[in-house]
């Protein structure tokens, strides 16, 4: 798989621009804050329907403009596929598949697998639970696009469950009478059963990231540390991945949801672990060894779905300026036989002659090929 033409009109710094890509590397090389990272950015919305820099869609289209366009061609097994999204700031977006529209925005997911890594990444180390909770679902609908849809359901309800929660709680406080949650168990019988599925998903997917994360961090790190001395351990609410554990689960913490009037059990409060030999990479890691573990996830995503048979599309965002000399062979090493690999960088001579490959010069508004 690989993009062979990325079109943007009013998105991020860009008005409108054009790139046909190339498979293998493709460097785009400029001073920083000329719009690199807009590009990738816009190729990891594709994948994913997010941004991996920002929390909603808004600040993608470009100040003054009134939505945005993305058109991606996507070729795989020699059949091209054309994406279109248009982002339209507090509005659903709308989306094309092939040049035929599609009901829902996420219906495109699947058409591009792409894994990115970006500085943003260490985020996935140094962060809140819920970075690693995103991780995680991103990579499960990379999989299996159909897990989308559970994920949106069960944040749907969740947002119902909490919302009466929430409203319950404000009763009792502002009226001193008791909140109605006569429906709750209604919502209940629903988050049980898309949480289990969620967790369920979670918990196969980490089992099997785990060899790949070991092997991709001792690959980085040069054997620095101990060999396989990076782990990741799935830590749940609930006990099994079954809708009886989860009601279960709920039923013991129903007098402290009520008492703080939100859910505090379920996959959005799950915990992925992360250690380096026995201790935990958040607070004990280096500078090194942080950065080295993030790029170890994505680059454990990106060698996971190689392993399914899904030969995704791997853009390392500014990646090369933080890593010395020796982790920018290994690293270079170990994506060299990418179908496509999307390298940006502020000064070309960071990157390794394995990965030089196509080059772009990258100016304010515009992307020429060298």
């Amino acid at each position: 798989m690989y993009v062979r033409r990325l079109e943007l009109v009013d998105i991020r710094s860009y008005a409108r621009v054009a790139v046909d890509l190339q498979p293998g590397p493709n460097v785009l090389v400029g001073p920083n804050g000329v719009g690199k990272t807009n590009l990738v950015e816009a190729m990891g919305y594709v994948a994913t329907l997010s941004s991996h820099r920002v929390a909603n869609d808004a600040p993608m289209v470009r100040a003054g403009a009134g939505t945005g366009v993305i058109r991606c061609a996507i070729v795989h097994e020699g059949r091209e596929l054309l994406v279109e999204l248009e982002i339209v700031p507090g509005k659903a977006n709308r989306a094309r598949l092939g040049r035929s529209p599609v009901r829902r925005a996420r219906d495109v997911l699947g058409a591009l697998r792409l894994v990115l890594f970006a500085p943003e990444d260490l985020s996935l180390v140094r962060g809140d639970p819920a970075e690693r909770r995103k991780y995680l679902d991103e990579l499960l609908v990379l999989r299996q696009p159909r897990m989308a849809a559970v994920r949106s359901d069960y944040e749907r309800v969740l947002k119902q469950r909490n919302a009466l929660l929430r409203t319950s709680y404000l009763t009792r406080r502002v009226n001193r009478t008791a909140g109605d949650l006569s429906t709750l168990d209604v919502w209940n019988q629903h988050l049980a059963q898309h949480g289990a599925t969620l967790l369920g998903a979670r918990l196969a997917l980490v089992d099997a990231l785990a060899p790949h994360l070991a092997k991709a961090y001792d690959a980085v790190s040069g054997g620095g540390a101990m060999p396989g001395a990076a782990t990741a351990v799935y830590q749940s609410t609930v006990a099994e991945p079954t809708p009886e554990a989860v009601l279960s689960a709920l039923q013991a913490a129903r007098q402290s949801e009520v008492d703080r009037g939100m859910t505090l059990v379920g996959p959005h409060r799950d915990e992925l672990a992360l250690s380096l030999g026995q201790l935990p990479v958040k607070g004990y890691a280096s500078h090194g060894e942080s950065w080295s573990f993030a790029l170890a996830l994505r680059l454990a995503a990106y060698e996971l779905l190689r392993a399914d048979g899904l030969e995704p599309v791997l853009a390392l965002d500014d990646v090369f300026a933080e890593l010395d000399s020796g982790r920018r062979q290994r690293l270079a090493a170990l994506v060299g036989d990418a179908a496509q690999v999307i390298v940006t960088c502020a000064v070309a001579a960071d990157v390794p002659d394995e990965l030089a490959g196509v080059r772009f010069t990258v100016t304010p508004g515009e992307v020429h090929r060298e």
